[in-house]
């Protein structure tokens, strides 16, 4: 996956260039796909950066192993991001999860 593929399964879905991270919580990482958007004048990235960004995820997608995960998930949830309330896809790492989650101290 790239970051142009994951910006377009957004506004395939979404119809807008949604922001997401990278989140992890209580021993899990997410996907979250925020409410802010790249159209609204008040998205603090420009474009060059939304997309800069978009490549850093998905290269994190594609060393996880979870593209596959992510695209199903955006293509088949009736969430949607709302102002607040951004979409989070739990993503399963398997047994290398142990290599990406270091336990809080």
């Amino acid at each position: 996956m790239t970051g142009e593929k994951l910006h377009q399964l957004l506004l395939d879905k979404w119809g807008r260039s949604y922001g997401v991270q990278l989140r992890r919580t209580k021993g899990r990482i997410y996907l979250q796909v925020m409410w802010k958007y790249l159209e609204q004048v008040s998205f603090p990235l420009t474009e060059t950066e939304y997309l800069e960004h978009l490549n850093a995820v998905a290269n994190y997608l594609n060393a996880w192993g979870t593209t596959v995960q992510v695209q199903n998930y955006i293509e088949q949830t009736k969430e949607r991001p709302r102002l607040g309330k951004a979409v989070s896809i739990p993503l399963d790492l398997g047994d290398r999860a142990s290599e990406w989650i270091m336990d809080e101290t």
